[in-house]
C-alpha cells in the first residue's frame, strides 16, 4: 500500500463487494484489515477508532461491521448470548475461545474432522459448521 493513497486498499475492499465506500466504512475497513487477521468485538473497534480520532458511535460501527458481514468481508463468531466477535479471516476455520483471556485464536479447518451431522431439516441444507473449543487454564 503506498503512503500516497492510505485507503486504497479499503475503497478496492470495499468496491469489490459493491458497498459504497462512505468515510465511515473507509476508516473502519482501514482499520479492520491494516495489520493482518484479527478478532475483535465491536466495542473494541469503536474504542480504536476513537483512540485514532474518528468519530464514529458504537451504534454505527455495530452497522457497519454488520454490513461488511453480510458482504462476505467479515466472519461473525458468536461465543455466547452476549459475546460476540467479528473475524477478519474468512477463510474455513475454526476456534479455540481462551476463557480467561477473552479472547479467540484460530484452529486450521482441517485440523477438526465433523461426522454424524444430522440430515438438515427439508427445504434447507447445511451451510457451515463452526466449532469452538472452550480452553482455560489447567489448574
Amino acid at each position: 500500500m503506498s503512503s500516497e493513497r492510505p485507503f486504497a486498499d479499503a475503497l478496492n475492499r470495499l468496491r469489490g463487494v459493491e458497498l459504497r465506500p462512505t468515510r465511515q466504512r473507509l476508516a473502519l475497513c482501514k482499520m479492520l484489515f491494516e495489520h493482518g487477521d484479527r478478532h475483535l468485538t465491536a466495542e473494541v473497534l469503536h474504542a480504536e477508532a476513537q483512540g485514532a480520532g474518528i468519530k464514529v458511535s458504537l451504534a454505527t460501527v455495530y452497522n457497519t461491521l454488520h454490513q461488511f458481514t453480510d458482504a462476505g468481508l467479515l466472519r461473525e463468531v458468536i461465543v455466547d448470548g452476549g459475546k460476540t466477535y467479528f473475524d477478519t479471516n474468512t477463510a474455513d476455520h475454526h476456534h479455540f475461545y481462551l476463557e480467561d483471556e477473552c479472547r479467540l485464536q484460530d484452529i486450521c479447518g482441517d485440523a477438526v474432522a465433523i461426522s454424524g451431522l444430522p440430515t438438515a431439516p427439508d427445504g434447507t441444507e447445511v451451510a457451515s459448521v463452526d466449532v469452538i473449543v472452550r480452553v482455560r487454564k489447567a489448574q
